[in-house]
Protein backbone atom coordinates (compact mmCIF):
# COMPACT_ATOMS: atom_id res chain seq x y z
CA UNK A 1 0.00 0.00 0.00
CA UNK A 2 2.39 2.45 0.88
CA UNK A 3 5.18 2.20 -2.35
CA UNK A 4 1.27 2.08 -4.49
CA UNK A 5 0.68 5.57 -2.39
CA UNK A 6 4.20 7.21 -2.72
CA UNK A 7 4.26 6.20 -6.28
CA UNK A 8 1.03 7.65 -7.35
CA UNK A 9 1.92 10.58 -5.21
CA UNK A 10 5.20 11.05 -7.20
CA UNK A 11 3.33 10.84 -9.93
CA UNK A 12 1.07 13.10 -9.31
CA UNK A 13 3.65 15.69 -8.06
CA UNK A 14 5.65 15.24 -11.40
CA UNK A 15 2.12 16.04 -13.50
CA UNK A 16 2.05 19.53 -11.53
CA UNK A 17 5.64 20.59 -11.83
CA UNK A 18 5.73 19.45 -15.47
CA UNK A 19 2.35 21.34 -16.52
CA UNK A 20 3.77 24.73 -14.62
CA UNK A 21 7.90 24.27 -15.46
CA UNK A 22 8.61 21.77 -18.04
CA UNK A 23 5.24 21.48 -20.34
CA UNK A 24 7.15 19.93 -23.52
CA UNK A 25 10.01 17.29 -24.50
CA UNK A 26 12.00 17.76 -26.88
CA UNK A 27 12.24 14.62 -29.01
CA UNK A 28 14.50 15.40 -31.71
CA UNK A 29 12.96 17.99 -34.11
CA UNK A 30 9.57 17.45 -31.89
CA UNK A 31 7.97 19.06 -29.00
CA UNK A 32 5.60 16.32 -27.29
CA UNK A 33 3.90 16.65 -23.76
CA UNK A 34 5.36 15.88 -20.72
CA UNK A 35 1.92 15.19 -19.10
CA UNK A 36 1.13 11.63 -20.58
CA UNK A 37 5.06 10.90 -21.05
CA UNK A 38 4.91 11.04 -17.07
CA UNK A 39 1.85 9.65 -16.63
CA UNK A 40 2.77 6.61 -18.48
CA UNK A 41 6.18 5.95 -16.88
CA UNK A 42 4.06 5.88 -13.52
CA UNK A 43 1.62 3.38 -14.54
CA UNK A 44 4.15 0.99 -16.21
CA UNK A 45 6.55 1.38 -12.84
CA UNK A 46 3.37 0.09 -10.94
CA UNK A 47 2.29 -2.72 -13.15
CA UNK A 48 6.45 -3.45 -13.39
CA UNK A 49 6.61 -3.74 -9.89
CA UNK A 50 3.18 -6.30 -9.93
CA UNK A 51 1.32 -3.93 -7.17
CA UNK A 52 -2.00 -5.25 -8.99
CA UNK A 53 -2.52 -8.30 -11.09
CA UNK A 54 -2.47 -7.55 -14.75
CA UNK A 55 -5.35 -9.42 -15.01
CA UNK A 56 -7.55 -7.08 -12.76
CA UNK A 57 -5.74 -4.18 -15.37
CA UNK A 58 -7.40 -6.00 -18.13
CA UNK A 59 -10.63 -7.01 -16.67
CA UNK A 60 -11.11 -3.02 -16.20
CA UNK A 61 -9.58 -1.97 -19.50
CA UNK A 62 -12.05 -4.82 -21.10
CA UNK A 63 -15.20 -5.01 -19.41
CA UNK A 64 -18.44 -4.75 -21.22
CA UNK A 65 -20.03 -1.40 -18.38
CA UNK A 66 -20.36 2.34 -19.60
CA UNK A 67 -17.23 3.15 -17.42
CA UNK A 68 -14.83 1.17 -19.58
CA UNK A 69 -12.13 3.53 -20.26
CA UNK A 70 -11.87 2.86 -24.46
CA UNK A 71 -15.72 3.28 -24.50
CA UNK A 72 -15.30 6.41 -23.28
CA UNK A 73 -12.45 7.56 -25.58
CA UNK A 74 -14.43 6.31 -28.42
CA UNK A 75 -17.42 8.86 -27.04
CA UNK A 76 -14.78 12.02 -26.53
CA UNK A 77 -12.53 11.31 -29.63
CA UNK A 78 -15.77 10.86 -32.45
CA UNK A 79 -17.36 13.94 -30.63
CA UNK A 80 -14.16 15.76 -30.82
CA UNK A 81 -13.40 15.25 -34.33
CA UNK A 82 -17.00 16.29 -35.22
CA UNK A 83 -16.61 19.82 -33.72
CA UNK A 84 -12.95 19.60 -35.13
CA UNK A 85 -14.27 19.15 -38.78
CA UNK A 86 -17.03 21.80 -38.09
CA UNK A 87 -13.96 24.04 -37.78
CA UNK A 88 -11.63 22.91 -40.37
CA UNK A 89 -14.49 24.13 -42.59
CA UNK A 90 -15.06 27.44 -41.16
CA UNK A 91 -18.02 26.93 -39.01
CA UNK A 92 -17.07 28.57 -35.75
CA UNK A 93 -15.05 31.30 -37.45
CA UNK A 94 -18.33 32.40 -39.59
CA UNK A 95 -20.15 32.77 -36.00
CA UNK A 96 -17.67 34.20 -34.77
CA UNK A 97 -17.32 37.14 -37.58
CA UNK A 98 -21.12 37.51 -37.31
CA UNK A 99 -20.97 38.08 -34.12
CA UNK A 100 -18.35 40.71 -34.30
CA UNK A 101 -19.90 42.67 -37.29
CA UNK A 102 -23.40 42.64 -35.38
CA UNK A 103 -21.47 44.28 -32.29
CA UNK A 104 -20.40 47.07 -34.60
CA UNK A 105 -18.45 49.84 -32.57
CA UNK A 106 -19.86 48.69 -28.89
CA UNK A 107 -17.58 46.58 -27.27
CA UNK A 108 -20.20 45.66 -24.39
CA UNK A 109 -22.53 44.49 -27.31
CA UNK A 110 -19.48 42.52 -28.89
CA UNK A 111 -19.04 41.29 -25.13
CA UNK A 112 -22.25 39.69 -25.40
CA UNK A 113 -22.41 38.82 -28.30
CA UNK A 114 -19.01 36.46 -28.01
CA UNK A 115 -19.74 35.20 -24.15
CA UNK A 116 -23.45 33.95 -26.30
CA UNK A 117 -21.82 32.45 -28.99
CA UNK A 118 -19.27 30.49 -26.53
CA UNK A 119 -21.87 29.35 -24.29
CA UNK A 120 -23.70 28.09 -26.65
CA UNK A 121 -21.18 26.58 -29.23
CA UNK A 122 -19.50 25.07 -25.92
CA UNK A 123 -23.09 23.09 -24.85
CA UNK A 124 -23.32 21.48 -28.34
CA UNK A 125 -19.55 20.77 -29.07
CA UNK A 126 -16.74 20.64 -26.00
CA UNK A 127 -14.44 23.07 -23.64
CA UNK A 128 -11.49 21.85 -25.25
CA UNK A 129 -12.55 22.86 -28.95
CA UNK A 130 -14.03 25.98 -27.78
CA UNK A 131 -10.41 26.97 -26.50
CA UNK A 132 -8.79 25.60 -29.38
CA UNK A 133 -11.17 27.35 -31.98
CA UNK A 134 -11.56 30.83 -30.14
CA UNK A 135 -8.56 31.72 -28.51
CA UNK A 136 -6.49 32.48 -32.22
CA UNK A 137 -9.75 34.49 -33.59
CA UNK A 138 -9.55 36.61 -30.18
CA UNK A 139 -6.30 37.37 -30.05
CA UNK A 140 -6.08 38.03 -34.00
CA UNK A 141 -9.21 40.24 -33.71
CA UNK A 142 -8.40 41.97 -30.88
CA UNK A 143 -4.70 43.30 -32.17
CA UNK A 144 -6.42 44.45 -34.86
CA UNK A 145 -8.95 46.46 -33.83
CA UNK A 146 -6.38 47.66 -30.91
CA UNK A 147 -8.44 46.68 -28.15
CA UNK A 148 -7.59 44.53 -24.68
CA UNK A 149 -7.60 41.14 -25.66
CA UNK A 150 -7.95 39.99 -21.81
CA UNK A 151 -11.81 40.71 -21.53
CA UNK A 152 -12.50 38.62 -24.17
CA UNK A 153 -9.82 35.65 -23.22
CA UNK A 154 -10.71 35.76 -19.70
CA UNK A 155 -14.59 34.94 -20.73
CA UNK A 156 -13.74 32.64 -23.38
CA UNK A 157 -11.57 30.25 -21.06
CA UNK A 158 -14.23 30.99 -18.20
CA UNK A 159 -17.30 30.53 -20.41
CA UNK A 160 -15.80 26.88 -21.98
CA UNK A 161 -14.92 25.56 -18.36
CA UNK A 162 -18.58 26.68 -17.18
CA UNK A 163 -21.46 26.30 -19.43
CA UNK A 164 -19.15 22.20 -20.47
CA UNK A 165 -21.38 21.48 -17.35
CA UNK A 166 -24.54 21.45 -18.85
CA UNK A 167 -23.94 18.67 -21.32
CA UNK A 168 -22.04 14.69 -20.43
CA UNK A 169 -20.40 15.88 -23.67
CA UNK A 170 -19.10 19.07 -22.87
CA UNK A 171 -15.99 17.72 -20.98
CA UNK A 172 -14.09 14.44 -20.80
CA UNK A 173 -14.48 14.61 -17.22
CA UNK A 174 -18.36 14.86 -17.57
CA UNK A 175 -18.68 11.65 -19.50
CA UNK A 176 -16.18 9.55 -16.97
CA UNK A 177 -18.04 10.44 -13.88
CA UNK A 178 -21.59 10.42 -15.58
CA UNK A 179 -20.89 7.09 -17.22
CA UNK A 180 -19.62 5.81 -13.73
CA UNK A 181 -22.82 6.71 -11.84
CA UNK A 182 -24.85 5.08 -14.61
CA UNK A 183 -26.40 8.71 -14.93
CA UNK A 184 -28.17 9.29 -19.14
CA UNK A 185 -28.19 11.98 -21.10
CA UNK A 186 -31.37 13.62 -19.98
CA UNK A 187 -31.12 12.43 -16.20
CA UNK A 188 -27.76 14.25 -16.36
CA UNK A 189 -29.33 17.77 -17.91
CA UNK A 190 -32.08 17.51 -15.88
CA UNK A 191 -29.71 18.20 -12.78
CA UNK A 192 -27.31 19.92 -13.89
CA UNK A 193 -29.28 22.61 -16.24
CA UNK A 194 -29.82 24.99 -13.44
CA UNK A 195 -26.52 25.41 -12.05
CA UNK A 196 -25.04 25.98 -14.97
CA UNK A 197 -27.43 28.66 -15.91
CA UNK A 198 -26.80 29.89 -12.49
CA UNK A 199 -23.45 29.46 -12.78
CA UNK A 200 -23.39 31.23 -15.93
CA UNK A 201 -25.21 34.38 -14.67
CA UNK A 202 -23.18 34.86 -11.49
CA UNK A 203 -20.06 34.72 -13.93
CA UNK A 204 -20.91 36.67 -16.87
CA UNK A 205 -21.58 39.79 -14.02
CA UNK A 206 -18.14 39.48 -12.21
CA UNK A 207 -16.46 39.45 -15.81
CA UNK A 208 -18.27 42.60 -16.53
CA UNK A 209 -17.66 44.29 -13.41
CA UNK A 210 -13.77 43.48 -13.91
CA UNK A 211 -13.70 44.98 -17.00
CA UNK A 212 -16.32 47.78 -17.17
CA UNK A 213 -13.77 50.46 -17.72
CA UNK A 214 -12.20 48.57 -20.76
CA UNK A 215 -15.44 47.46 -22.10
CA UNK A 216 -16.73 51.44 -22.46
CA UNK A 217 -13.92 52.06 -25.06
CA UNK A 218 -14.99 52.00 -28.42
CA UNK A 219 -13.80 49.20 -31.26
CA UNK A 220 -11.98 50.25 -34.69
CA UNK A 221 -14.05 48.45 -37.18
CA UNK A 222 -12.24 45.13 -38.51
CA UNK A 223 -13.34 44.30 -42.03
CA UNK A 224 -13.57 40.63 -42.01
CA UNK A 225 -15.14 39.35 -45.17
CA UNK A 226 -15.02 35.76 -43.90
CA UNK A 227 -16.78 33.28 -46.33
CA UNK A 228 -17.68 29.40 -46.23
CA UNK A 229 -15.37 27.74 -49.19
CA UNK A 230 -17.64 24.39 -48.99
CA UNK A 231 -21.31 24.70 -48.09
CA UNK A 232 -21.30 21.27 -48.92
CA UNK A 233 -18.70 20.52 -46.64
CA UNK A 234 -20.73 22.64 -44.08
CA UNK A 235 -23.83 20.96 -44.67
CA UNK A 236 -22.65 17.71 -43.82
CA UNK A 237 -20.71 18.75 -40.53
CA UNK A 238 -23.70 20.37 -39.16
CA UNK A 239 -26.13 17.65 -39.98
CA UNK A 240 -23.82 14.78 -38.49
CA UNK A 241 -23.76 16.68 -35.11
CA UNK A 242 -27.04 17.63 -35.12
CA UNK A 243 -28.30 14.12 -35.88
CA UNK A 244 -25.30 12.56 -32.62
CA UNK A 245 -26.93 15.15 -30.17
CA UNK A 246 -30.73 13.88 -31.07
CA UNK A 247 -29.33 10.13 -31.12
CA UNK A 248 -27.54 10.78 -27.42
CA UNK A 249 -31.08 12.66 -26.15
CA UNK A 250 -32.86 9.71 -27.18
CA UNK A 251 -29.94 7.28 -25.98
CA UNK A 252 -31.75 6.56 -22.40
CA UNK A 253 -35.22 5.52 -23.81
CA UNK A 254 -34.09 3.03 -26.89
CA UNK A 255 -31.50 1.66 -24.79
CA UNK A 256 -28.22 2.83 -26.83
CA UNK A 257 -24.80 3.30 -25.47
CA UNK A 258 -24.08 6.92 -26.10
CA UNK A 259 -20.42 5.95 -26.95
CA UNK A 260 -21.69 3.45 -29.61
CA UNK A 261 -24.05 6.83 -31.21
CA UNK A 262 -20.81 9.18 -31.24
CA UNK A 263 -18.59 6.40 -32.82
CA UNK A 264 -21.35 5.69 -35.80
CA UNK A 265 -21.77 9.57 -36.29
CA UNK A 266 -18.63 10.30 -36.84
CA UNK A 267 -17.36 6.93 -38.88
CA UNK A 268 -20.31 8.17 -41.02
CA UNK A 269 -19.32 11.90 -41.30
CA UNK A 270 -15.48 10.33 -42.21
CA UNK A 271 -16.91 8.38 -44.82
CA UNK A 272 -19.32 10.87 -46.39
CA UNK A 273 -16.61 13.29 -46.14
CA UNK A 274 -13.90 10.93 -48.32
CA UNK A 275 -16.79 10.13 -50.72
CA UNK A 276 -17.38 14.08 -51.54
CA UNK A 277 -13.53 14.89 -51.76
CA UNK A 278 -13.30 12.28 -54.10
CA UNK A 279 -16.34 13.80 -56.15
CA UNK A 280 -15.14 17.39 -55.91
CA UNK A 281 -11.40 15.97 -56.36
CA UNK A 282 -9.78 18.62 -54.25
CA UNK A 283 -7.35 16.16 -51.57
CA UNK A 284 -9.42 15.97 -48.87
CA UNK A 285 -7.10 18.38 -46.64
CA UNK A 286 -10.03 19.12 -44.37
CA UNK A 287 -10.22 15.27 -43.14
CA UNK A 288 -6.44 15.36 -42.77
CA UNK A 289 -6.45 18.63 -40.98
CA UNK A 290 -8.91 17.64 -38.68
CA UNK A 291 -7.59 14.26 -37.59
CA UNK A 292 -3.74 15.60 -37.20
CA UNK A 293 -5.65 17.96 -34.85
CA UNK A 294 -7.26 15.23 -32.62
CA UNK A 295 -5.93 14.90 -28.96
CA UNK A 296 -4.32 12.01 -29.48
CA UNK A 297 -1.99 12.07 -26.52
CA UNK A 298 -5.10 11.66 -24.28
CA UNK A 299 -5.37 8.06 -24.97
CA UNK A 300 -2.17 7.10 -23.13
CA UNK A 301 -2.86 9.70 -20.40
CA UNK A 302 -5.98 8.48 -19.67
CA UNK A 303 -5.12 4.84 -20.27
CA UNK A 304 -1.99 5.50 -17.40
CA UNK A 305 -4.20 7.29 -14.90
CA UNK A 306 -6.43 4.43 -15.28
CA UNK A 307 -4.01 1.84 -14.36
CA UNK A 308 -2.84 4.06 -11.34
CA UNK A 309 -6.31 4.66 -9.68
CA UNK A 310 -7.05 0.83 -10.16
CA UNK A 311 -3.60 -0.01 -8.14
CA UNK A 312 -4.94 2.99 -5.57
CA UNK A 313 -8.16 1.55 -5.27
CA UNK A 314 -6.81 -2.32 -5.35
CA UNK A 315 -4.51 -1.22 -2.71
CA UNK A 316 -7.79 -0.06 -0.51
CA UNK A 317 -6.28 4.10 -0.20
CA UNK A 318 -8.92 5.05 -2.61
CA UNK A 319 -11.49 3.69 -0.03
CA UNK A 320 -9.72 5.59 2.89
CA UNK A 321 -9.85 8.51 1.45
CA UNK A 322 -13.40 8.33 0.92
CA UNK A 323 -13.96 7.49 4.20
CA UNK A 324 -12.08 10.55 4.61
CA UNK A 325 -14.14 12.85 2.97
CA UNK A 326 -17.22 10.58 4.87
CA UNK A 327 -20.94 10.86 4.12
CA UNK A 328 -22.37 14.14 5.31
CA UNK A 329 -22.93 17.62 3.12
CA UNK A 330 -21.69 15.52 -0.32
CA UNK A 331 -22.30 18.32 -2.43
CA UNK A 332 -20.16 20.39 -0.33
CA UNK A 333 -17.60 18.00 0.65
CA UNK A 334 -16.83 16.35 -2.87
CA UNK A 335 -17.46 19.65 -4.52
CA UNK A 336 -14.62 21.40 -2.60
CA UNK A 337 -12.12 18.63 -2.38
CA UNK A 338 -12.79 17.83 -6.20
CA UNK A 339 -12.52 21.29 -7.25
CA UNK A 340 -8.69 21.62 -4.62
CA UNK A 341 -7.85 17.96 -6.19
CA UNK A 342 -8.20 19.22 -10.03
CA UNK A 343 -5.97 22.00 -9.36
CA UNK A 344 -3.49 19.82 -7.66
CA UNK A 345 -3.24 16.73 -9.96
CA UNK A 346 -5.33 18.04 -12.93
CA UNK A 347 -9.14 17.61 -13.90
CA UNK A 348 -9.06 14.00 -16.03
CA UNK A 349 -6.73 12.40 -13.31
CA UNK A 350 -9.07 13.75 -10.67
CA UNK A 351 -12.20 12.56 -11.80
CA UNK A 352 -11.03 9.44 -12.35
CA UNK A 353 -9.77 8.88 -8.54
CA UNK A 354 -12.68 10.56 -7.30
CA UNK A 355 -15.22 8.24 -9.52
CA UNK A 356 -14.07 4.83 -6.69
CA UNK A 357 -14.50 6.98 -3.56
CA UNK A 358 -17.97 7.88 -2.60
CA UNK A 359 -18.67 4.13 -3.82
CA UNK A 360 -19.97 3.08 -0.44
CA UNK A 361 -22.24 6.51 -0.25
CA UNK A 362 -25.92 5.87 0.47
CA UNK A 363 -27.78 6.15 -3.16
CA UNK A 364 -28.77 9.83 -2.57
CA UNK A 365 -25.40 10.78 -1.48
CA UNK A 366 -23.22 9.31 -4.32
CA UNK A 367 -25.41 11.30 -6.18
CA UNK A 368 -24.83 14.03 -4.62
CA UNK A 369 -20.95 13.51 -4.76
CA UNK A 370 -20.64 12.57 -8.39
CA UNK A 371 -22.66 15.93 -9.57
CA UNK A 372 -20.08 18.41 -7.26
CA UNK A 373 -17.34 16.29 -8.42
CA UNK A 374 -18.74 16.91 -12.16
CA UNK A 375 -19.04 20.95 -11.08
CA UNK A 376 -15.63 20.85 -9.41
CA UNK A 377 -14.35 18.83 -12.57
CA UNK A 378 -15.42 22.08 -14.89
CA UNK A 379 -15.07 25.00 -13.05
CA UNK A 380 -11.93 24.36 -11.17
CA UNK A 381 -10.22 24.01 -14.34
CA UNK A 382 -10.28 28.02 -14.59
CA UNK A 383 -8.82 28.49 -11.30
CA UNK A 384 -4.90 27.87 -12.51
CA UNK A 385 -3.49 26.42 -15.80
CA UNK A 386 -3.15 23.17 -13.74
CA UNK A 387 -6.79 22.46 -13.29
CA UNK A 388 -7.20 21.41 -17.02
CA UNK A 389 -5.98 20.51 -20.20
CA UNK A 390 -7.47 23.36 -21.54
CA UNK A 391 -5.57 25.84 -19.54
CA UNK A 392 -2.05 23.97 -20.79
CA UNK A 393 -3.48 24.33 -24.24
CA UNK A 394 -5.12 28.01 -23.41
CA UNK A 395 -1.87 29.37 -21.79
CA UNK A 396 0.10 27.87 -24.55
CA UNK A 397 -1.79 29.80 -27.45
CA UNK A 398 -1.61 33.06 -25.44
CA UNK A 399 2.10 33.15 -25.14
CA UNK A 400 1.96 31.92 -29.33
CA UNK A 401 0.04 34.99 -30.10
CA UNK A 402 2.34 37.24 -27.36
CA UNK A 403 -0.35 37.95 -25.27
CA UNK A 404 0.84 38.62 -21.65
CA UNK A 405 -1.56 36.37 -19.72
CA UNK A 406 0.93 34.55 -17.08
CA UNK A 407 0.02 31.95 -13.83
CA UNK A 408 -0.35 35.03 -11.71
CA UNK A 409 -2.63 36.76 -13.93
CA UNK A 410 -4.58 33.34 -14.34
CA UNK A 411 -4.88 32.95 -10.54
CA UNK A 412 -5.76 36.24 -10.15
CA UNK A 413 -8.76 36.78 -12.45
CA UNK A 414 -9.59 32.76 -11.98
CA UNK A 415 -9.75 33.18 -7.94
CA UNK A 416 -12.13 36.28 -8.46
CA UNK A 417 -14.60 34.45 -10.83
CA UNK A 418 -14.14 30.91 -10.43
CA UNK A 419 -14.76 30.68 -6.51
CA UNK A 420 -17.94 32.67 -6.57
CA UNK A 421 -19.47 30.94 -9.50
CA UNK A 422 -18.30 27.18 -7.61
CA UNK A 423 -20.21 28.43 -4.77
CA UNK A 424 -23.17 29.18 -6.77
CA UNK A 425 -23.14 25.93 -8.21
CA UNK A 426 -22.89 24.04 -5.52
CA UNK A 427 -25.89 26.02 -3.82
CA UNK A 428 -28.10 25.26 -6.78
CA UNK A 429 -26.73 21.45 -6.67
CA UNK A 430 -27.50 21.42 -3.78
CA UNK A 431 -31.01 22.35 -3.59
CA UNK A 432 -32.26 20.48 -6.75
CA UNK A 433 -30.71 17.15 -5.17
CA UNK A 434 -32.31 17.69 -1.78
Amino acid sequence: MIVTAILSGLTFLALTLSILFFPTIQVGKRKIGAYWVIALVGALLLLCLRLTPLSEIWGGLTKNTEVNPLKILVLFFSMTFLSVYLDEVGFFRLLASRATKAAGENQFRLFLALYLLTAVLTVFTSNDIIILTLTPFLCFFCKNTKINPLPYLVSEFAVANTWSMMLIIGNPTNIYLATSAKIGFLDYIKVMALPTIAAGAVEFFLIFLLFRKQLGKKIEPESDNFAIKSRADLVLGVFHLAVCLLFLVLSGYVHLQMWLVSAVCALSLLVSAIVLRLVKQDGGSYIKRSLVRLPWQLIPFVLSMFVIVICLSKQGISQKLGDLLGDRASVWTYGASSFLFANLINNIPMSILFSTLPENLPPMQYSQAIYASIAGSNIGAFLTPIGALAGIMFTGLTEHYQVKYGFKQFLKYGAIIALPTFATTLAVLSLILK
